[in-house]
């Protein structure tokens, strides 16, 4: 077992207006399991890159661990190699038979790593980049958002396998995957880094209460404040009204009462002076004790209430590519009334993602899709207004105020919303492209929540959100309980949210599963 040790570090990109790191310092153990969670541009994925000896920075990282990191790095001319072939590149050593046993520990038979890797599901690419990853020996591995895009299927899959692993650092958003993978929590608080021992259920519960205590006091010391400014005031009234005592007297006549006067005075306005000291001074203990607290601002958004109870329904509804024998799935029957949220299930290319683009093209009164041929009815009532979040964020260029102008946004209000989701200010002078993935993500929630709609399609909204912000945006699902078609693998939050749950099937698995299963709550 090696240490890490992290003393003093301070880094910051060149241009930034801010450190990412000041003046950091803690340690961990390359054989715990240990879970990185933070917000979105707090410099989780930074710190990794910091570990591999990508950037400079001033302090000192000591170990004498080697470090690799998932997902290995892809060019567009790999997509048609073989992994076995990748591999070879992405992990200096690695050897064949290693590699399957890791894939066979994951669910896989090693003929994936003969095809070309573009053929791959998503699931079997993160699978894949694990089973390299984890086929070397005594590295320490740097593992950054294993589960964006997987199914609940794969996520099982992954989840199980690295339950069984150590010596890694997991970055994920996952509430669910973090508290079965990992046995210690890294955290990037606000202004602080805390390490603990436990999973991120319980390192929560422990910040609640820490966070609850130190509200506890902190309402304790206002009062105290007050108590003390209104002593302060009195003070100074006092020393005040006695300095005007002495106006009018002759100094000749009654000199000793007007040296007791002023003397009394001074000391009225140096207690009062104390007092302001002394107040100041516990402000500042205190805020010191409140600056790592979470308060998730409330989020709000407009929904809108349709005249007719049902707004989208499909009967015996089928699905598949124009020429192609292969059903995505095949007589899915479900309704979406007001007031629900129906979240779409299924393994990754079963159809969740064609459904909502056939469920889109219903609404702006197209045909089918190039390329995709379909049976049954899909409906959708007349005059529907749609908010989607698509799960590709490439599109989003330029900036903020492009982007606001475009879809006719209060380029104020959606600047509000992206704050209140904690995007800091400096990040609205960037352009887009620039943005993480994560915060690419916050800025088409915020553009949803801003548009008054009867539907909320949404495809994947949480790949890459912090898990405080997922937590705010179940609440705030909860409370508005906005008419929703959703398409998402955490599982906590499906749990919170969903009213409904649809699930699809693989075209070519068995009749009982294509038909679509129902369940709700």
């Amino acid at each position: 077992m090696a240490r890490i040790g992290v003393n003093n570090l301070t880094f910051y990109y060149e241009g930034s207006f801010d450190n990412i790191f000041e003046e950091v310092s803690f340690s961990i153990d390359t054989d715990w399991k240990l879970g990185f969670v933070g917000r979105n541009g707090k410099g989780k994925t930074t710190f990794l890159n910091l570990l591999l000896g990508k950037y400079e920075y001033t302090g000192s990282i000591s170990t004498n661990a080697a470090f690799d990191y998932f997902p290995y790095p892809l060019r567009e001319e790999d997509m048609e190699r073989p992994a076995a072939e990748l591999a070879e590149g992405w992990k200096a050593g690695a050897e064949q038979w290693r590699v399957f046993c890791e894939l066979n520990k994951l669910g896989l038979d090693g003929e994936v790593l003969y095809r070309p890797f573009a053929t791959l599901s998503f699931g079997e690419r993160a699978k894949v980049m694990l089973a390299v990853l984890f086929s070397g020996e005594n590295d320490f591995l740097l593992i950054d958002e294993p589960t964006n895009h997987l199914d609940r299927e794969s996520r099982e899959a992954v989840k199980e396998y690295l339950a069984g692993k150590k010596g890694f650092i997991l970055v994920s958003h996952d509430r669910d995957f973090l508290d079965a993978c990992i046995d210690h929590v890294l955290v990037l608080n606000r202004r602080s880094i805390e390490v603990q021992a436990g999973n991120f259920s319980s390192w929560w519960e422990n910040k609640s209460r820490k966070d609850t205590f130190a509200r506890m006091e902190n309402e304790k010391h206002r009062k105290e404040i007050s108590k003390l400014k209104a002593a302060a005031e009195r003070s100074r009234q006092w020393a005040e009204k006695n300095e005007g005592t002495k106006i009018g007297y002759d100094p000749m006549d009654d000199h000793a009462n007007r040296a007791y006067i002023g003397e009394k005075t001074r000391k009225m306005q140096s207690r009062a002076t104390q007092t302001e000291k002394r107040m100041e001074r516990e402000i500042q203990e205190k805020e010191d004790l409140l600056v790592d607290i979470e308060n998730p601002v409330d989020l709000k958004m407009k929904p809108l209430e349709h005249f007719k109870k049902k707004l989208l329904s499909a009967d015996k509804y089928s699905l598949q590519y124009a020429g192609s024998a292969k059903l995505l799935f095949e007589g899915l029957s479900f309704e979406v009334c007001q007031g629900e949220r129906v979240f779409l299930n299924g393994a990754n290319g079963c159809g969740k993602s064609s459904l909502i683009q056939a469920v889109l093209r219903r609404v702006k009164g197209e045909e089918s899709g190039v390329g995709m041929a379909e049976s049954g009815s899909l409906r959708t009532a007349s005059g529907l207004k749609i908010s989607y979040i698509n799960q590709d964020t490439s599109f989003l260029r330029g900036s903020i105020q492009d982007f606001c102008r475009k879809r006719d946004l209060d380029e104020s209000l959606f600047c509000a919303i992206l704050r209140q989701l904690d995007m800091e200010r400096v990040q609205f002078l960037k352009n887009m492209e620039d943005y993480s993935e994560g915060q690419k993500k916050k800025v088409l929630i915020a553009a949803s929540l801003l548009t008054p709609a009867h539907l909320y399609v949404w495809d994947e909204p949480l790949n890459y959100i912090d898990v405080f912000s997922r937590m705010q945006i179940e609440k705030l699902l909860m409370e508005y309980k906005p008419t929703m078609l959703v398409v998402e693998h955490d599982v906590r939050f499906r749990e919170q949210v969903a009213t409904k749950t649809v699930e699809l099937g693989i075209g070519d698995c068995q009749a009982g599963r294509n038909s679509g299963i129902m369940t709700g709550r």
